[in-house]
């Protein structure tokens, strides 16, 4: 009974709270989004509990798993979505970030917005009287690395003590499971080819996370001493949305950092596999390592849904 009651103290505090990147969130903050995501994946906990509430969609990206999964999600929970389109709205038509985030603070009880810049979602959730939801930005993707801590938890039945090994591109996606793994006390590893390294302040701020909480944030160029003994083994597109053009160099670039039977030799037999998707089998990872025993990618794919749903009961309701 204490500990429930201590799991609804902190929920409570979340209300309204942005959600824009997992740094600003205590390890017993995100912990308790796992629980309920957990739990409302089980389907429990009350039902609609978002009812009467409208979340407004702001699209910068095309996406395909974000749209859909905070949809179903708004709808699943009683609430109503709203797509809102770069092109369908005046943002996209050189309206200012603080007039879009003081209009739509009249209309709807929350704002996720899918973005290039990072400034642009921190500065539309200094001027919104909302809670607004970081969909995606260049520099973090904080509602994937909760999915994939939840999918980790789920597959494995703890966070502390595990190993993460993240072999690609140092991007959006690398950053937040840097963060969320440092917070949660996984160790993470994560190895780039020179030059493709994540942000360095990132970096730094992740490692000072991890040493409050016993783990350890470690970058290296070399794939196989950050696959060595590792639970999950994780990559991405070598080419993210809007970097098509550097595909080709890219291809070469990265080449030996493809996941494949061989690197995964060496992290411990049953680990797991995870990626953000979309995939591009044959590049970034073998199609006998995305399609074989080990893969969990579609459950962590279903798993946005849930992590979703629990920031937007937490935030909302």
């Amino acid at each position: 009974m204490e500990s429930e009651v201590l799991f609804l103290n902190i929920l409570n505090n979340l209300k309204g709270k942005d959600f824009l990147t997992l740094a600003d969130f205590s390890t017993e903050e995100i912990l308790a989004l796992l629980d309920l995501a957990i739990e409302l994946k089980a389907g429990k906990g009350p039902q609609k509990p978002l009812a009467g509430k409208t979340l407004g969609m702001i699209f910068q990206k095309s996406s395909t798993r974000t749209r859909v999964s905070f949809e179903v999600g708004m709808l699943q929970l009683g609430g109503h979505p709203l797509f809102l389109s770069n092109n369908d709205i005046q943002l996209g038509r050189g309206e200012t970030i603080y007039d879009t985030a003081k209009v739509l603070s009249r209309y709807v009880d929350a704002i996720m917005i899918r973005a290039h810049g990072h400034e642009q979602v921190e500065e539309l959730a200094k001027h919104a009287d909302i809670p607004v939801i970081n969909g995606l930005t260049d520099t973090y993707h904080p509602c994937q690395a909760l999915a994939d801590l939840q999918t980790i938890l789920e597959h494995k039945g703890r966070l502390k003590g595990l190993k993460v090994a993240y072999i690609g591109d140092g991007n959006n996606v690398a950053h937040s499971l840097m963060i969320g793994c440092a917070k949660v006390g996984i160790d993470v590893a994560i190895a780039t080819p020179a030059g493709y390294e994540p942000d360095a302040k990132i970096v730094e701020r992740a490692k000072l996370i991890a040493q409050a909480h016993g783990s350890s944030v470690v970058v290296t160029n070399d794939p196989v001493e950050a696959a060595k003994n590792a639970d999950v083994l994780y990559t991405d597109v070598w080419a993210s949305m809007g970097q098509e053009a550097e595909q080709e160099k890219r291809v070469k670039d990265f080449a030996g950092y493809q996941i494949d039977s061989q690197l995964c030799s060496h992290a411990k037999p049953d680990f797991i596999f995870l990626h953000c998707l979309p995939a591009h089998r044959g590049e970034e990872v073998s199609a006998e390592v995305i399609d074989g025993p080990n893969s969990v990618i579609f459950d962590e794919a279903e798993n946005r849904l849930h992590a979703q749903k629990a920031i937007m009961v937490a935030c909302l309701s």
